[in-house]
């Protein structure tokens, strides 16, 4: 039976023989204990990586960080795996929407406490903190958060007479029709682009699918998503995407770096990729939040990142959650941010990155983030994904209501198996 740490501590006071595992606690003995640290290949820099393990061990002198790096192709069985198994890492790194179906096979410790009393979880994002609460409890702690913005081309919008960025949807459709002439592209949408739809249908008051007694049910067909989908279909109309294919089909950085496109939706990151592409273009590339309904606030965004889980079966709980604190803490979230270029996980450290055209401006949109649905099945529709040939049926002309019904029900039908 293993005996938690700070009892087994306690019990030193009153009986040697009852405290074989307190040498490796700072004060107790000349042991280290090894706390285990797997994280995804690229989330961070090994720059990074080594100055916090540095200062970490700095500040506590008898912990040993093993960081592992570890890839994104089969990490879901291979945490599944060591979720069951007596061999677990002590702290991991898994997609922000993930979380939901690591906590459903009962093998994550629970950081309610700790969220709510020290780390002030009522600031954090909303896409990441939602799917890392589960049941009104907080399995998954936010890390990093990226989302999309809008990618333009300064010269284009020049040309066409607009001066500054559009503040909602109505300026939006008028300024991309605007610039769809003369050969331009207005905007470049892919028909299947389906997380910018769930910003559209959020904004709508929709979603794409929601629980209803404890059961999950597809809810692209309702009055408000429909209405988020009729939106895409407009903004979509306004340039050359094809209507059967998402936005890696071509990479829309490659269309977009050939001067004549006007405005692409994409993470800042693809701006890289356009003056990879085409190095003419690197000073000409500005950014913009993705409009709301109003000027009142941007428009809501799928917010994508990491969150952290401990595994319930650590043996080293107390490190663990004090790594979890420190990564996700203030000062290793400014470090990352400005590392990376990726949004801290609060709002109020989003002024670390203002110096970053792009970041600054995905740190204004995270502010309206939001995540799929927390329901512990929802990488199956994923995977499946009955929302692209959705947007394509509409896209093309079908009748939307039939076309979101027969999407929602095969949503239905993945989320129960």
């Amino acid at each position: 039976m293993r005996i938690h740490r700070a009892l087994a501590c306690s019990l030193a006071l009153v009986s040697v023989c009852a405290v074989g595992g307190c040498g490796t606690l700072p004060g107790f003995g000349d042991d280290t204990t090894k706390v285990t640290v797997w994280l995804m290949r690229n989330s961070a820099s090994d720059d990074f990586v080594q100055r916090f393990e540095r200062d970490f061990e700095k500040q506590h002198k008898n912990v040993e960080l093993d960081v592992r790096i570890q890839e994104w192709t089969g990490i879901g069985e291979k945490i599944d795996a060591a979720l069951k198994g007596k061999d677990a890492p002590d702290v991991i790194e898994v997609g922000n929407t993930q979380v939901p179906q690591y906590a459903a096979s009962g093998g994550l410790l629970d950081m309610t406490l700790e969220s709510i009393r020290d780390w002030g979880s009522d600031a954090w994002l909303p896409g990441l903190a939602q799917p890392g609460n589960v049941d009104g409890m907080q399995y998954g702690i936010p890390w990093y958060a990226a989302n999309r913005v809008v990618i333009y081309n300064k010269d284009l919008f020049a040309a066409a007479g607009i001066t500054k960025p559009p503040k909602d949807r109505a300026e939006w459709l008028a300024d991309t029709a605007k610039l769809n002439s003369g050969g331009n592209q207005g905007i470049y949408l892919a028909g299947q682009d389906w997380y910018t739809l769930a910003g559209f249908v959020w904004d709508e008051g929709g979603q794409l699918a929601q629980e209803d007694t404890g059961d999950w049910k597809g809810a692209l067909d309702s009055p408000a998503a429909l209405r988020g989908m009729q939106f895409y279909k407009q903004l979509q109309a306004l340039g050359k995407g094809p209507k059967n294919a998402d936005e890696e089909t071509p990479p829309q950085a490659g269309v977009f770096a050939k001067g004549k496109v006007a405005q692409m939706i994409a993470v800042p990151g693809g701006a890289k990729a356009i003056q990879k592409a085409n190095p003419a273009l690197a000073d000409k590339l500005g950014y913009f939040p993705i409009p709301g309904p109003t000027d009142a606030k941007p428009g809501a965004v799928f917010t994508g990142g990491s969150d952290l889980i401990i595994p319930r079966r650590t043996p080293h709980r107390a490190e663990a959650v004090q790594v979890v604190a420190a990564l996700t803490g203030e000062k290793w979230q400014t470090d990352l941010a400005t590392t990376m270029n990726y949004v801290p996980n609060k709002s109020s450290l989003a002024p670390a990155v203002e110096g970053q055209a792009g970041t600054a401006t995905m740190a204004r949109g995270a502010a309206q983030g939001r995540a799929t649905p927390n329901a512990p099945q929802w990488p199956a529709v994923e995977a499946d994904n009955p929302i692209k040939p959705y947007m394509t049926a509409v896209l093309n002309g079908a009748d939307p209501k039939k076309a979101a019904k027969t999407a929602s029900d095969r949503i239905t039908s993945l989320l129960f198996p």
